[in-house]
């Protein structure tokens, strides 16, 4: 969520210079620690008394402990770098939207709360003056320009916020960035990050990007995003008079990246998306109000990925996807409405694998999926409903494994536009190949 004015105007910076010196402490001392580790514990159990493949084993563990305790230390000073940056510069910039706002004041604007500038210049003259001033031939010009400052100022102040909010993201992406630990040293993934930068600058904002330029045609724009590792709980509701009966979540993720984009040339479209995660959840949550029933809960924990891609042209399009698990889920939900109703319900533990395709032709479509499991396992779900597109989705898929089995599904779906647009285009083409004819054979005769 952006910051606002009052943010900025308010917002208290001193701890980052304290949390940045506790940081740096913490950096020190985990070095002090991998030293006292490896001459009291790797050092003294290495001395030639202790063979065989449980020495072996503790050899390597220890080799990783001394690793993390040197990867913490890095994090930690990193971590420390990047909070001393912030201190420094998000002072500056909020001294310079500060600096602003008292410019604007000192010449006769008023800044609200939200950060509009008023011209409050007026008010300083008497009642006389003020009328005179409105029956000067010049007073609407006068009245524009104050209007034009307004707005000038306003925006100074508005650009000032915004390049506060975007050094506050990049500050939140470095420090991500320097906790996440995605390489495989150290004996794994998920313990410090050894690599940890403290440079702000190098955390470069999620790439999103259009690209109109001519390259045959083609227009290109996409994005990319990763985090974790982070934790946390949230409750809400009950309330009665919307129906909700409340939800909860909770969740602990040792990361995740997604990465999507799309081409497109004409009528022709291309896109795709992929992504992987780590970790586990658990969330509950139940309403009953006019819009009809919806129940569902869920648990999983391990680590998964998936990509898809779809091309599109005219009135066809196809589609493909693949996707892996490894852990164990669980979950229920139902759901009935104006929307369409559903049930489903599963349950998992071990690895899977699936693959789907599809296609589909002016505006009607069907799509199959393939699951191979190694562990036990059921699930079974049904649904016919409509997406806000106003699409209907009418499918099912079921899946059992006592130990090695898998599921498969299908769906079809209507999209009542897309079959309009494409009858219309159909009777278009047809109206004018008619003509053709006709036109051929009155040249004739």
């Amino acid at each position: 969520m952006p910051l606002t004015y009052q943010d900025v105007m308010t917002a208290d910076l001193s701890p980052l210079g304290d949390s940045a010196s506790a940081w740096q402490k913490m950096g020190e001392r985990f070095g002090e620690l991998k030293g006292d580790y490896e001459q009291n514990v790797a050092r003294f159990l290495s001395n030639g008394n202790w063979r065989g493949e449980a020495f072996n084993a503790h050899q390597t563990n220890t080799r990783a402990t001394a690793f993390e305790y040197s990867a913490a230390q890095s994090e930690a000073q990193a971590v420390a770098g990047v909070l001393r940056q912030a201190h420094t510069e998000l002072t500056r910039l909020q001294k310079a939207v500060k600096d602003t706002v008292a410019d604007a004041e000192s010449n006769d604007f008023k800044v609200d709360a939200a950060g509009k500038a008023t011209y409050v210049g007026f008010d300083k003259l008497s009642p006389q003056e003020r009328s005179d001033a409105q029956h000067d031939p010049d007073y609407p010009q006068v009245l524009a320009l104050a209007r034009q400052r307004e707005r000038e100022w306003t925006e100074a102040i508005a650009k000032g916020v915004q390049h506060v909010d975007e050094y506050d993201q990049s500050v939140q992406r470095a420090l991500s960035a320097a906790t996440t630990d995605s390489s495989m040293d150290g004996g794994g993934v998920g313990g410090f990050n050894a690599d940890a930068s403290a440079d702000v600058a190098k955390a470069q904002a999620p790439v999103t990007k259009t690209d109109a330029a001519d390259d045959g045609g083609w227009q290109a724009e996409g994005k990319s995003e990763a985090n974790g590792p982070n934790a946390g709980a949230e409750a809400k509701g009950p309330d009665w008079g919307a129906g909700d009966f409340g939800s909860a979540e909770a969740h602990a993720n040792l990361g995740d990246a997604s990465a999507e984009g799309k081409l497109t040339n004409g009528p022709l479209e291309l896109d795709g998306k992929a992504e992987a995660y780590a970790g586990a959840k658990a969330e509950a949550a139940a309403k009953l109000n006019l819009d009809g029933l919806n129940a569902e809960a869920s648990a999983s924990v391990g680590a998964g990925a998936s990509a898809e891609g779809n091309a599109r042209a005219y009135h066809v399009g196809v589609t493909g996807g693949a996707e892996a698990f490894v852990g164990a889920e669980a979950g229920a939900s139902v759901t009935a409405g104006q929307d369409g109703v559903g049930v489903s319900a599963e349950a998992f533990a071990g690895a899977k694998g699936s693959v789907s395709g599809g296609g589909d032709i002016g505006g009607i479509g069907i799509g199959a999926t393939a699951e191979g499991w190694a562990g036990p396992g059921a699930e079974a779900n049904f649904g016919v409903t409509q997406d806000p597109q106003g699409k209907w989705h009418i499918g099912g898929k079921m899946g059992v494994s006592p130990i090695l089995g898998g599921a498969v599904g299908v769906e079809v779906t209507f999209d009542p536009k897309e079959f309009t647009d494409t009858v219309s285009d159909v009777a278009g083409g047809v109206k004018d190949f008619a003509g053709g004819v006709k036109d051929t054979f009155t040249s004739i005769f």
